[in-house]
């Protein structure tokens, strides 16, 4: 037990130091390529800060274990929406855009929505045997993932009222690039001791395959995601967070889960309607947030509800193990 525990910090250490890099070679990079900061979160920040979902769902599939696979990304989701995004409007709160409020946030309900449909389309619609996944959905998704990334660099620019600008020193290309390759270095290599570790530990006390991956992985996968956020909005750079959280999000359910479901149908019946509503209700909170009054933030109101939320749906888990 002390053994994992010394490696749960070390993953942390990794974790904490490999977002500082990424955050610091993604500004730059953006800068440079003429794209905004959050078209770079949305894309190759909330791509890098998922690859330990990646890793963990795909083995899941691959071992048929849909528990693993669906939960994971289910949890990590929630866990992105409110308890990341939640924190970071609590220390930042994060400014947005005409185009995230009439296309990007959208398009994370909307994918959302296709997620639920899919997966549980006989609870939902009394379609087909069982609520399954299947490898022509899982394609389907994988080519609206390739369309999804495709208009984000063909569409997205730099926004005015966007935090794009940045007083921090210009630094070279090759400089930002190995940082942001060290920086998701340490986040995935960090990411995955503290799942190894989180997951032997809770093993140990004997809980179920459900509640370590909605749970205990959805958080230990999306630790990324939350070192990510929290240095960019101490940076002052909420644009990146808020495409750190939606690319995640995105590419959780169209990439991760939609290459799964290839490899094997995904079952999601230990999925019920709660954890369906949560995920559904935490993409609906960031449209309500910044359409309310008008002010097109999300504040530190919104960001202490969310936080709610979290805990709340963590605490109705915990105590119905």
């Amino acid at each position: 037990m002390i053994t994992q525990i010394l490696i749960l910090i070390a993953g942390l250490a990794l974790i904490i130091f490999g977002a500082d890099y990424l955050v610091d070679g993604a500004s730059a990079v953006a800068r440079k390529a003429g794209v905004s900061e959050f078209v770079i979160g949305l894309t190759i920040v909330g791509m890098g800060t998922s690859a330990p979902e990646f890793v963990v769902s795909i083995i899941g599939a691959l071992a048929g274990n849909s528990d693993v696979a669906v939960g994971n990304v289910l949890g990590s989701n929630i866990f992105n929406t409110l308890l990341i995004l939640g924190l970071t409007a609590i220390i930042l709160p994060i400014g947005i855009t005409r185009e995230n409020r009439i296309k990007d946030i959208p398009i994370n309900i909307i994918i959302t929505v296709l997620f639920l449909a899919m997966g549980l389309s006989m609870t939902l619609f009394g379609l087909g045997n069982a609520d399954v996944l299947s490898r022509m959905e899982g394609i389907i998704l994988l080519v609206l993932f390739a369309i999804y990334i495709w208009s984000c660099f063909k569409f997205n620019k730099p926004d005015a009222d966007s935090d794009t600008q940045s007083d921090t020193k210009e630094k070279k290309v090759l400089v930002s690039i190995l940082l942001i390759i060290g920086g998701l270095a340490g986040l995935v290599i960090g990411g995955r001791l503290f799942v190894n570790s989180a997951t032997s530990i809770a093993s140990m006390l004997g809980v179920s395959d459900k509640f370590i991956a909605v749970t205990i992985l959805a958080g230990g996968t999306s630790l990324p995601e939350l070192a990510t956020c929290v240095v960019a909005a101490a940076k002052k750079k909420g644009q990146l967070a808020l495409g750190n959280i939606l690319g995640s999000n995105i590419f959780n359910v169209l990439l991760i889960l939609g290459a799964s479901a290839v490899i094997s149908p995904l079952s999601f019946a230990d999925i019920n309607l709660l954890d369906a509503g949560v995920l559904l209700l935490s993409s609906l909170l960031v449209l309500t947030s910044i359409v309310t009054f008008r002010k097109n933030q999300i504040d530190r109101a919104d960001g202490t509800i969310m936080v709610l939320i979290w805990i709340g749906y963590m605490a109705y888990l915990i105590l119905n193990l």
